[in-house]
């Protein structure tokens, strides 16, 4: 189970993927689907480096590790694309729509959710555990802790880029949209991902089988999110 797109971000502290998410942001054009999602988690990992910097996790060691390995994978992604080699396929539906004028920011910021928590969280939490020499059952509150910062990207996704009252007939297919996605599910299968994930570990062939399934099936759901709802 290699990582797949290798470690082009180059992140190895949480502070450093701020540092690049800022960077990442700062070069998005107005609109630009990964602008809008790389806004979103900005947010929720400075608030995870705060936390973590304060202590405010049961194992500070181990909520580094997991935050700057899940960061690590996206912007990992974002450098791949951006050095035209090929990425995960999780992420391609939003790397190659982003800029595309049918698909509104609030599309743009589940589809990156979605994909970063299906696939990217539990592949972080099997890193993880390999780099600390554990079990993900030894993982399991600094997970949870680490989902209830995220509970706060699903909310801002739906405050903020929810269109006014004034937008009925737009809203009506992403309040569906909206409705139908819900990141307490997707935390769920991401954990019971990450074990299974972590079961399999030693046969590689399976390992990497159930890995490129993930993959392909979490970028199918990612692309469907990603229909244009207008022209």
């Amino acid at each position: 189970m290699r990582r797949t797109g290798g470690t082009a971000a180059g992140v190895s502290t949480v502070d450093a993927a701020v540092a690049r998410m800022r960077e990442v942001g700062a070069g998005c054009p107005p609109r630009d689907g990964v602008g809008v999602f790389n806004s979103v988690y900005l947010t929720v990992t400075e608030e995870l480096a705060r936390r973590i910097g304060a202590g405010r996790f049961p194992d500070v060691r181990a909520a580094s590790t997991l935050v700057t390995l899940f960061a690590g994978r996206y912007l990992d992604a974002v450098a791949a694309d951006a050095a035209g080699e090929r990425v995960p396929a999780c992420w391609r539906p939003l790397l190659t729509q982003r800029r595309h004028p049918g698909v509104r920011p609030m599309q743009f910021a589940l589809a990156g959710v979605h994909a970063h928590v299906g696939h990217d969280l539990p592949l972080a939490v099997v890193d993880a555990c390999r780099v600390l020499g554990c079990r993900p059952a030894a993982l399991e509150d600094e997970f949870d802790a680490v989902g209830e910062v995220l509970r706060s990207l699903e909310e801002q996704v739906r405050e903020e880029l929810m269109p006014g009252p004034d937008l009925l007939e737009l809203a009506d297919p992403l309040t569906h949209l909206a409705g139908a996605w819900s990141l307490d599910r997707a935390r769920d299968a991401a954990w019971a991902t990450a074990r299974t994930l972590w079961v399999v570990r030693g046969v590689e062939e399976l390992g990497e089988k159930f890995v490129r399934r993930l993959d392909t099936s979490v970028g199918l759901v990612a692309r469907m999110m990603l229909t244009p709802l207008r022209f």
